[in-house]
């Protein structure tokens, strides 16, 4: 797939199912991500590969989150969580691996991070696999963060989750003018 063809057509997929990439196109998703730009070369993520039994562990740790931040959740809720990780066959969680630096503050690091994310997205599309990038409230959960291996200033940037879509994505057509304006100045007082 052409690069511009992947940027146009790529279109997020809640439905995922088996096949996911295999570990040698996963390898190319982490060489797209790390391509992402990077001020001063930080390289400031980590990438932790989560499929087959690992995303039931990933699940409890969610559930065990759960019941910290809300000790009254029912049981229903506490199976959905556990389940969350079991809807797609992979799931690459990214982390923003945040360093101090004179020249690169901590909000450049994330949005390379993001960045890198973003990469992964496009890499995953253009190979034939559909994702979704998932955030909400285990990635802001200092449980799961800590679980996860991320310490001090880290932070979750997402949850990629990653297959084949149980059904084509229709992509939207809209107006890009509502997003779009031309800047040609300051305005003088």
């Amino acid at each position: 797939m052409e690069a511009i063809d992947a940027l146009l057509s790529r279109k997020s997929s809640a439905m995922l199912e088996f096949p996911a990439p295999s570990q040698k196109e996963i390898q190319i998703l982490l060489q797209a991500a790390v391509r992402a730009p990077d001020h001063c070369r930080l390289r400031p993520w980590k990438f932790l590969i989560v499929k087959n039994d690992a995303r039931e562990a990933l699940g409890d740790v969610m559930v065990e989150a759960l019941k910290i931040r809300d000790p009254k959740a029912t049981d229903a809720m506490l199976e959905k969580t556990r389940g969350k990780p079991l809807r797609a066959p992979l799931i690459i969680v990214v982390i923003a691996k945040i360093k101090e630096h004179p020249k690169v503050p901590n909000v450049e690091q994330i949005l390379s991070a993001g960045a890198a994310t973003q990469n992964i997205m496009i890499a995953a599309h253009a190979l034939g696999y559909a994702g979704i990038w998932r955030s909400g409230a285990p990635c802001f959960d200092e449980h799961v963060r800590v679980s996860l291996g991320a310490t001090g200033k880290d932070q979750i940037v997402g949850f990629l989750y990653l297959g084949t879509a149980s059904k084509k994505p229709v992509l939207p057509t809209e107006s890009m003018d509502e997003y779009i304006d031309y800047w040609t100045g300051a305005q003088k007082k």
